[in-house]
């Protein structure tokens, strides 16, 4: 192949994706046509307006213990709503905290530890504290107001303005919390506080810490479309004419019932309306109310794997003749089957499972995964000829599911927690709830391999679970990933639509002859080992050779493993595990191995010999060959060499500097190999069909490495600040090909933009993944760089490396936004105040409750004025509070909104102000600089029959 191909594919291996008789197809990553996008990409909305809360977090790393209670008044307090203590309290002092954005995973930041869990990585996980202030615009007032967090890794509770809004008890399932009840408007900020347990486990692999999706404020009227309220899934009848039922769960927060109407619009893949209806609803209020229309749809185009048609569905809630919310949906039309002897049809079409098990954490970043690289890891995968994906062991990220749906990836969606019990069975229905939407979705999956599979128990808890799948959602089969009890008399295969078998291969055929009416496949399949750009396993350094000669004692090899499949049509296909390494699971080793050796691919993404050999197996429609292992071997000539031609091709004939060594016939589930003593210079194979030449592949020696390459994965990126993309960086020789055996240390600098990421692929690699530095390994490394918020213009990436030299790129930033709200400055606002009993007669200004006085002196906020008392007085408003720190050092002021009459002001029992003017009115004053707790006393006058009180928020400012 030439030089130019070779620079195109840029990983290490001699791509032919080129037929020689005949025009060449476009060249995407690695040598393989990416599959264009035909379709305008759907814009989805929640329901309301959907606001980015990712932004102007603070974050520390480590619990901090709540105060233990003593006394009468705390202990009264501490029990009542928003009162919350310590680090959950509004008013606790963050100041010295971390400032970041999210989606953020502590872990990956951390230090690998031997004496961690090897299972997470050997990376220390622990628990840490997440806080933002809000501020509400009083025009939200009336609306429904909810917040969403994508996920939290592991365990978490969630406080807002001091109360309780959310437990949770699962890293993988959103959080959907009704924050009307709480809020606060205008000026009176809103207090968010998330306390994060990621000590905790839910499965064997790396899970990451902390707020690792996105989180969301939602605003809608107060008659409203609900959380993942719109169920919109095409239907097929059995004279073929299709349908669309359309579902809408609405809310009212309003004081009565409201009749509404709800209308919905078929949105077909070029944005033409092609099917509308409406219905009449009457929401109670505080509750819930369905409005159900179905719309006739003729000749829909249908989503496939090849052809992924996107529909989208607009709906509206009408309210008097004005619209009051919108949602809009992206769904697809397709039909699935499994059948018990022909495996699985799409669209009645027989398409085997070729599929990839995915892990959610990626090099660099963790499980904080920007949204561009869900979509660069689908495309990677796709480029592989993989079609389907199943998602280990847990729910996805939703941008993962909405590629998938761009992309045509097949999707298998799996539960993670096998328990029926109430608090995991809202888990499993949310989980059907946000994704049935989805045409990429085709099974559901309750469990993978769980002890109790093979028991009375096991099928009792999977029946369960299964009702609740089918009572949301009854278009799509239930699978269980099963790796042992499927023969006892009592199984959950017994429960489910379509038995999913990982590994246990040699069962199949008995399997499939005790049950012929059941559908099965492989839900996990091969577990075999590789450790990229090695060619010689050595355990004594943890390497294992990419050759495909080291399966697991559970597993086989990736070609025993794809035969079995493929010669079984009633196996309807199988999942790879994995398609991508991930973190912790070193199996077969130990430290100081800290990422699996399972993946096709490397933790970047870069390829192992499993791609091009599954490559060659799935992608039938252009001629493929690879050949393996590369040829730059300093120090072994005359030593043998095992080469293997990875293609699609009848024959392929392979050649030494210009030698015919020999052409062999291609067996596709073993393919073609040969030893070849080393000798310096090129080798080269040509795949023939029908004894005609139509693929090549050529890999040489390269010599040692003089500059740098650079290539991103794209060049325009949007300056939202979330936007991200990986970059390529290479070694290469002075003919500027790719040096395989390049581990140099590269350091990085960037230029408007930020660098989130580092990787190179390496399972033993203990480098840090943040920071500026990275070293090859094998060759390659990965960045991953990030637009700066409201950025624009061009963004550079430079790297340096001792001796050679450097490399630049430069990549177009496109001005954009994404909509979210503001960064809000945390202030102190004092506003849990205690306010005396009226006095006719002045009191003392030092007074202060009882500590077990809970009735005579009552709770003030500001902001909202007393009654009028027809006969005035004196009160005494009373508060304690400690400073936030920039004020402890260096003081600051007192600012009092509005009060009502004349008043005196006290800090720490000395007089600092007077107000004494009887209108209503502002008043500062200094605090001073000082350490601990401080005490604010207000003495005010009331006016016979007025309203009296602290009319706005009392707030402590900075100065300087």
């Amino acid at each position: 192949m030439s030089n130019m191909n070779l620079d195109r594919r840029r990983f290490l291996w001699a791509s032919s994706a080129i037929a020689l008789a005949g025009a060449s197809p476009a060249l995407g990553w690695a040598g393989v046509a990416v599959p264009e996008r035909s379709y305008p990409m759907p814009q989805l909305k929640a329901p309301g307006e959907r606001i980015s809360l990712d932004q102007g977090w603070r974050f520390h790393l480590g619990d901090v213990p709540f105060p233990k209670i003593r006394g009468h008044g705390w202990s009264y307090a501490n029990a009542k709503a928003g009162n919350a203590q310590g680090a959950a309290s509004f008013e606790y002092d963050d100041s010295d905290w971390r400032e970041l954005d999210l989606p953020h995973d502590w872990v990956v930041e951390g230090p690998f530890d031997k004496d961690e869990n090897l299972a997470q990585g050997y990376r220390p996980r622990g628990k840490a504290w997440y806080r933002r202030a809000l501020r509400l615009d009083p025009a939200d007032r009336g609306k429904h107001l909810s917040i969403e967090f994508g996920a939290i890794a592991t365990q978490a509770t969630v406080w807002f303005n001091g109360s309780v809004v959310a437990h949770n008890w699962s890293g993988y399932n959103a959080l959907q919390i009704d924050l009307t009840p709480f809020a606060r408007y205008g000026d009176e900020l809103n207090s968010i506080a998330v306390r994060v347990d990621a000590d905790l486990m839910e499965g064997w692999w790396y899970e990451g810490g902390g707020i690792y999706r996105h989180v969301w404020l939602t605003k809608r009227a107060a008659v409203h479309i609900a959380d993942d309220g719109v169920h919109a899934d095409p239907r097929r009848d059995a004279a073929g004419r299709w349908t669309l039922p359309v579902v809408a769960t609405l809310g009212n927060i309003g004081s009565k019932a409201e009749a509404v109407e709800v209308e919905a619009q078929l949105v077909d893949p070029w944005g033409k309306v092609v099917g509308a209806g409406r219905v009449a609803a009457e929401v109670p209020s505080l509750d819930q109310a369905e409005a159900r229309l179905v719309l006739e749809v003729a000749s829909p185009r249908l989503w496939s794997v090849d052809d992924p048609a996107l529909y989208t569905v607009r709906t509206r809630v009408w309210r008097g003749g004005q619209q009051v919310d919108e949602a809009i949906t992206s769904t697809g039309f397709r039909t699935l089957r499994f059948d018990p002897d022909q495996g699985f049809f799409l669209n009645d079409q027989s398409l085997k499972i070729q599929g990839v098990c995915l892990h959610q954490d990626h090099a660099g970043v963790g499980v904080a995964v920007p949204d561009s690289l869900w979509d660069f890891r689908l495309r990677r995968v796709k480029a592989m000829g993989a079609n389907a994906v199943r998602c280990a062991h847990n729910a996805p990220a939703p941008e993962m599911l909405q590629a998938a749906d761009r992309l045509g990836v097949l999707i298998l969606d799996e539960n993670r927690n096998f328990n029926p019990s109430p608090d995991y069975m809202r888990q499993l229905e949310w989980l059907i709830r946000r994704d049935r939407n989805h045409p990429s979705v085709f099974l559901w999956s309750v469990f993978n391999e769980e002890p109790m599979q093979g028991t009375e128990a096991g099928y009792q808890m999977v029946r369960r679970m299964v009702a609740a799948v089918k009572r949301l959602d009854d278009s799509r089969p239930v699978t269980a990933a099963m790796n042992d009890g499927m023969f006892t008399p009592i199984n959950v295969s017994q429960a489910v639509d379509v038995v999913g078998f990982n590994y246990q291969p040699d069962r199949y055929d008995r399997f499939h002859a005790e049950h012929p009416n059941l559908p099965m496949m492989s839900s996990e399949d091969t577990s075999a080992f590789m450790t990229r750009g090695e060619w010689f396993t050595d355990r004594a350094r943890n390497i294992l050779a990419e050759n495909d000669e080291e399966p697991s004692s559970w597993g086989t090899t990736h070609r025993k493993g794809w035969e079995a499949i493929a010669k079984r049509p009633f196996v309807a296909g199988a999942f790879l595990w994995s398609g991508i390494d991930y973190r912790g699971e070193p199996t077969p080793f130990e430290w100081p191995s800290a990422s699996s050796f399972f993946g096709a691919m490397d933790l970047c993404g870069f390829p192992k010999m499993a791609f091009f050999l599954h490559r060659a197996q799935w992608i039938k429609d252009r001629p493929l060959l690879d050949l393996a292992p590369h040829w730059t071997w300093p120090g072994k000539e005359g030593q043998p060499i095992k080469v293997m031609a990875l293609t699609n091709a009848e024959a392929v004939e392979l050649r030494l500097n210009g030698r015919l060594i020999s052409r062999q016939a291609v067996d596709p589930f073993v393919m073609p190999s040969w030893t070849v003593p080393y000798a310096p210079g090129r080798l080269e194979a040509i795949g023939y069909v029908g004894g005609k030449p139509v693929s090549k592949a050529v890999v040489e020696t390269a010599g040692p490495p003089v500059a740098l390459r650079l290539t991103p994965d794209r060049t325009v990126l949007t300056g939202d600040g979330a936007d991200a993309a990986p970059i390529t960086v290479e070694a290469l020789d002075k003919a500027g090909r790719p040096v395989p055996t390049a581990n140099l240390p590269v350091t990085f600098e960037i230029a408007n933009g930020r660098i989130i990421g580092l990787g190179n692929g390496d399972p033993n690699c203990h480098e840090p993944e943040k920071g500026n530095a990275r070293s090859l390994f094998n060759g390659l490394a990965q960045v991953i760089v990030q637009s700066e918020q409201g950025s624009s213009g061009v963004m550079r990436l430079s790297a340096s490396a001792p001796g050679l030299r450097s490399a630049q790129v430069q990549l177009t930033v496109q001005p954009g936004a994404l909509l979210a709200e503001p960064r809000t400055s945390p202030v102190s606002i004092l506003s849990d105040w205690r306010m005396s009993p009226m006095a006719s007669t002045r009191p003392d200004p030092l007074a202060k409750p009882a500590d077990n006085d809970m009735n005579s002196w009552t709770w003030a906020k500001p902001g909202t004025l007393q009654d009028a008392d027809p006969g005035g007085g004196f009160v005494l408003y009373r508060l304690a509070f400690t400073p936030r720190a920039k004020v402890r050092r260096g003081g600051g002021k007192l600012v009092f909104g509005r009060l009502t009459g004349p008043a005196e002001v006290y800090v720490d029992g000395v007089k600092v102000a007077a107000k004494p003017d009887a209108a209503a009115g502002a008043l500062t004053t200094a605090l001073p600089a000082k350490d601990g707790e401080r005490t604010v006393a207000v003495l005010m006058a009331v006016a016979p029959g007025q309203p009296f009180g602290m009319g706005a928020p009392v707030v402590v400012e900075e100065v300087g």
